[in-house]
């Protein structure tokens, strides 16, 4: 079969390799009809996931067909048109009981770091009962490969852990996939103010789409201050990865607010303790654990949220590097998120 593989930071090369097979009575083999490409997929090939090892098929997202099944598998058939669940999660560890899927101890974020991964033509999928989801017929398969992370992942980790509540001020910094995901899933609870904080114009008309009450290109701190009178925000979402947003958030944040760190951070940042412990503030960092996977693709399929929207280019599945290409300069070519499919 043929998948993308990485070869060390900076290298990737779409290439043979064997078909996957079950290992465990658990798994399941998918046959991928649609993957995309995530920004965490460049923090890899950046070498800012050392845990990632030459020769690992990439990916983590996706829609696709069953092929096999173990015999332990009792809630996933043969035929099944499913979701590929980002995070795998045994159902029975001590984690996983109480929801934290993310660290499950056989499972967790695996695909694409630990195994191989989606971004190939037949994935493995361990845990399949827990970790592929059936999706109905009608519900377009763009949007359901956004809910194999992003909209999760913008959701428990920007909207549930920032708090957001009825008349918040919320600002987002990075108006990326994830943040616009944060955008849309933030909706859910009626916030007043759904501020977008990018350098990217054409980024910034897209959140203003989705649904942004206001909109920042430039100086966020001193834009912020004037827009809430001095008080700052409710609920800052730092949904980008580098000290600099970071460090936004830490400084727009009201007393008693929230910060919710979504993005995937390669170097440190500086912690602001020494202004913030007297604010009361909560701090929360994570790793979606899917488990608002269900919900959302009931909201998904009811059409109250679009997320196939996102989707600013489609490419076929073999057009993969071009697609990594055009995703790595993603300003330049106004590009949000990627669509390959099989054919």
């Amino acid at each position: 079969m043929k998948a993308l593989v990485f070869h060390g930071p900076g290298k990737r090369r779409w290439e043979d390799k064997p078909r996957p097979t079950l290992i465990n009575p658990t798994d399941a083999v998918v046959r991928i009809t649609h993957t995309t490409i995530c920004g965490t997929d460049l923090h890899i090939l950046k070498g800012d996931v050392p845990a990632v090892t030459e020769g690992r098929i990439l990916g983590h997202e996706g829609v696709g067909v069953v092929e096999e099944v173990g015999e332990g598998v009792s809630n996933i058939q043969v035929g099944d048109e499913v979701l590929i669940s980002c995070i795998t999660s045994c159902g029975r560890c001590d984690y996983c009981k109480r929801g934290v899927y993310s660290h499950c101890r056989d499972g967790g974020w695996i695909l694409g770091h630990l195994i191989d991964g989606t971004q190939a033509e037949y994935v493995r999928i361990p845990h399949a009962d827990n970790s592929l989801y059936p999706l109905p017929k009608e519900m377009d398969r763009a949007a359901a490969v956004m809910l194999s992370d992003i909209l999760p992942t913008g959701h428990e980790i920007g909207a549930l852990n920032g708090e957001v509540t009825l008349g918040d001020t919320v600002a987002i910094v990075g108006a990326g996939p994830i943040g616009l995901a944060a955008l849309m899933t933030s909706r859910f609870y009626s916030p007043a103010r759904i501020i977008m904080i990018d350098p990217d114009e054409n980024r910034l008309a897209m959140a203003k789409q989705l649904g942004a009450t206001d909109i920042i290109a430039q100086d966020p701190i001193e834009a912020i201050e004037k827009l809430t009178g001095g008080e700052g925000v409710d609920v800052a979402m730092e949904a980008v990865g580098i000290p600099e947003t970071f460090d936004i958030c830490q400084r727009i944040v009201r007393a008693g607010g929230h910060i919710a760190n979504i993005g995937v951070h390669g170097k440190s940042v500086d912690l602001r303790l020494q202004d913030l412990w007297i604010k009361n503030i909560t701090l929360r960092t994570g790793l979606v654990n899917t488990d608002t996977i269900p919900v959302l693709m009931r909201v998904v399929e009811s059409g109250s949220v679009e997320p196939a929207g996102l989707v600013t280019h489609r490419f076929k599945f073999n057009e993969i590097e071009k697609a990594y290409d055009i995703f790595g300069e993603a300003a330049k070519e106004q590009a949000i998120k990627m669509l390959l499919t099989v054919e």
